[in-house]
């Protein structure tokens, strides 16, 4: 691949509005590893277009003779549903044009790049850790609703350490990556573990996710070195300027995972056992010489919710969002920013 240069991914689709509006997507993402180049017409692409790596083309549109392009990857837009020739590689075009830019990027890192695409920002990225021992305490509904809240003015991303993730909209399906899928691929170089992590990041309006592990078991296998490693990749990418992590006590290591934290919070209840659960937890904070946590978790009442929204992207309305905005006031003025 060319030392200097993106890799070249060419789009060529007879239907122009498709062309057009998917080129328009690509281009808007950042950090994608590749420059696009499109066509409508498939006589002009083979005239002009050499040094294609990615051909991306239409089913409509495909030539065997666009092998002679010799692109390093041959992808074919699926429009009639049926995979004609076993050779090609097919990416449904009907799917969202999110889901075509997973596929695309994990044909990316099936080609042996000799370069990898660097992803940062400037910044330091703030983590933000929910964990309370009371359960059925809305505790998962708070965090989403502050992630939320806060992607709307400033790049966030949402994950889930619970054994079980609480909101069946979060929920991978069987065909779709999850957070142990990512962690798989923890020990690859920063680069191609940017492009994974890219390549399965869902969003909910303006926030970002990695869908949790469809099982619970797999949380009690990671380590706590895991963790961190995961953690420090993350910030090491710097493309967030908030991670809220919706933690629970199924995590090895959740104590050193709380240092790492910008600011907790703990949500409480009233009843004696919920303020026994807190006591003991926070004694064991101690014991485990966790001071610090404590000093930067924020213990929360959450009022009492009449209805919650029936969709995530309706998390950023209601009663619970005018309390967590409460919150996130005070997240932005002591990182600050002005009000």
């Amino acid at each position: 691949m060319r030392q200097e240069e993106k890799m070249i991914l060419t789009l060529c689709d007879g239907e122009e509005e498709y062309a057009q509006l998917m080129t328009e997507y690509m281009e808007r993402q950042k950090n994608l590893p590749w420059s696009v180049h499109t066509y409508t017409d498939v006589s002009r692409l083979l005239e002009q277009e050499r040094g294609a790596d990615i051909l991306l083309v239409a089913e409509s549109a495909y030539q065997e003779k666009l092998k002679e392009l010799q692109p390093k990857r041959l992808v074919v837009l699926n429009e009639s549903g049926t995979i004609r020739n076993k050779d090609l590689r097919y990416i449904d075009k009907y799917q969202q044009a999110d889901q075509v830019l997973r596929e695309l990027l994990s044909v990316y890192l099936e080609i042996d790049a000799q370069v990898l695409p660097k992803f940062g920002t400037e910044g330091k990225t703030g983590f933000i850790g929910f964990y309370s021992p009371v359960g059925r305490c809305l505790q998962t509904s708070f965090a989403l609703t502050v992630s939320q809240l806060l992607a709307e003015n400033h790049k966030t991303l949402y994950l889930n350490f619970e054994y079980f993730a609480g909101n069946q909209e979060l929920l991978p399906d069987l065909q779709t990556r999850d957070l142990a899928d990512l962690l798989y691929f923890l020990n690859a170089e920063q680069g191609k573990f940017a492009l994974r992590m890219q390549s399965m990041v869902r969003q909910v309006g303006s926030l970002d996710y990695v869908p949790p592990m469809r099982s619970g078991q797999n949380l009690l296998q990671i380590t706590a070195k895991e963790w961190l490693l995961f953690l420090k990749k993350i910030q090491e990418l710097g493309g967030y300027e908030y991670v809220v992590m919706d933690l629970s006590e199924c995590m090895q290591g959740l104590f050193d995972i709380l240092k790492t934290c910008r600011r907790v919070y703990t949500v409480q209840a009233e009843d004696p056992a919920a303020g026994s659960k807190l006591t003991q937890y926070e004694k064991a904070l101690e014991l485990y010489s966790c001071e610090d946590v404590l000093e930067k978790t924020r213990r929360c009442s959450v009022p009492r919710i009449r209805r919650l929204p029936p969709r995530l992207e309706l998390y950023a309305r209601g009663e619970l969002a005018d309390y967590a905005r409460e919150q996130i006031r005070d997240i932005l003025k002591e990182d600050g920013y002005e009000e």
